[in-house]
């Protein structure tokens, strides 16, 4: 379930175990060309918690996601943003500057709109496509409806 806001994730260093479960709740995860990923509390036999092993597989396809889930290998920046695990690669130490200048980029589109439209992407994820267009008539058709009101 999508938070009600668009959330942005700047990733340093590693994003492990909980770390990696956290940077999934992201709309768009910026990460640095150091920056790793990995499920490595399969090495120590501890179970993912926090909803890893539902939002992986909607990200990066279930192949891919069983791959690292189940393997606990460590995956670099460069496969990280090959296979859709981050969506932007940048310098070291520049994430938290390209995510504060992607949020305020995103400021300057009416609110609204942008978030109608985000909701019904991620509404279409786990419904048919019949029932997502359908969705998606009717949220557009909201928002119209709240603009002339």
């Amino acid at each position: 379930m999508p938070l009600s806001k668009p959330l942005l994730a700047a990733i340093s260093g590693y994003a492990v175990a909980g770390g990696l479960e956290l940077s999934l709740l992201a709309d768009i995860r910026v990460g640095e060309r150091s920056s790793k990923y990995g499920v490595y509390c399969r090495r120590l036999g501890v179970p993912l918690i926090d909803g890893g092993t539902v939002r992986l597989p909607r990200l990066i396809g279930l192949s891919r996601a069983l791959d690292i889930i189940i393997s606990g290998r460590t995956v670099n920046a460069d496969e990280a943003l090959q296979i859709g695990l981050i969506n932007r690669l940048v310098d070291d130490g520049q994430s938290l500057n390209e995510s504060i200048s992607l949020a305020k980029e995103l400021l300057k589109f009416p609110y609204e709109c942008m978030n109608t439209d985000r909701l019904s992407a991620y509404y279409s994820i786990s419904h048919t496509v019949d029932e997502s267009l359908n969705n998606n008539l009717e949220l557009s058709l909201n928002f119209y409806d709240n603009l002339s009101s």
